[in-house]
């Protein structure tokens, strides 16, 4: 097993399965930008890396990922911070994308925010009964969502669902999200479900890589027909700048419910 960002993230692999794994269970395994650049670097090995045939995500503890680490919003003064961020963003989900293998997203806990976008990117998802999924920024942050994340959220779960989980904060449950064809297989316990991302995709790895590959690149060019080609920057201002994302950020941080302005 391999360590990065400081122990947060670790890789190990199980045959020719790669496992991922977000290790913060302290903090729901929150991302830290280390964790994320961790995670760009293991794409791009993976990729040059013929003995591995997929990738599984996951987290450690009782959670998948809850978003990004808030605490590292502080450091957000500037427009161009706000810009550099979902730039960045948008990035490291291309890079997820761009995965050469199947790649599967083991769903335990809160799968929110930024672990929310990342599970959005993986070929396929299972979970366990604990898995909450979401994006709840109108309850707790006060930010925006990149076009992009929306138009794959559209693409998985459709207008009308996505409207009512960004409007309303709410998380789906484990069952909401295999009746909606999000994931795939919930496992009948918690515990179950690492034996069962690896049974899965050591399956999937019984196949033609070449066919899996072109499958996903052609399906991936389908899908990017929705993503839309407008400029969000207008969106990104009015959020990022504001003072209720100052406030949903020490609100957050202080464990308390944020009073929201509306500027």
């Amino acid at each position: 097993m391999i360590n990065f960002a400081g122990g947060e993230l670790l890789s190990e692999k199980r045959g020719p399965i790669q496992w991922l794994t977000f290790n913060r269970p302290e903090a729901r395994n929150a991302l830290t930008w280390a964790m994320y650049d961790g995670l760009v670097d293991e794409c791009a090995r993976i990729n040059r890396d013929r003995s591995v045939r997929a990738l599984v995500l996951t987290g450690s503890g009782n959670a998948f990922a809850a978003g990004t680490d808030i605490a590292q919003f502080r450091e957000f003064s500037t427009l161009q911070d706000a810009l550099e961020y979902e730039a960045h963003s948008s990035e490291i989900m291309a890079t997820l994308e761009s995965v050469r293998v199947p790649v599967i997203a083991a769903i335990a806990g809160p799968c929110t925010g930024g672990g929310a976008a990342i599970a959005a990117c993986c070929d396929l998802r299972i979970a366990s009964p604990s898995a909450k999924f979401g994006i709840p920024i109108a309850r707790t942050l006060g930010n925006c969502l990149s076009l992009k994340t929306s138009a794959r959220l559209v693409a998985l779960l459709g207008l009308a669902r996505t409207k009512e989980l960004l409007l309303t904060g709410r998380l789906m449950t484990a069952e909401e999200l295999l009746t909606s064809g999000f994931v795939i297989e919930v496992t009948k316990t918690d515990a179950d479900l690492q034996a069962r991302a690896q049974a899965l995709v050591e399956d999937l790895a019984e196949n033609a890589p070449l066919t899996l590959e072109a499958s996903k690149r052609a399906l991936q060019r389908v899908r990017d027909r929705l993503f839309p080609s407008e400029d969000d920057a207008d969106l990104i201002e009015m959020c990022y700048l504001s003072a209720d994302f100052r406030e949903g950020i020490e609100a957050f941080l202080a464990k308390r419910k944020p009073v929201w302005k509306g500027r």
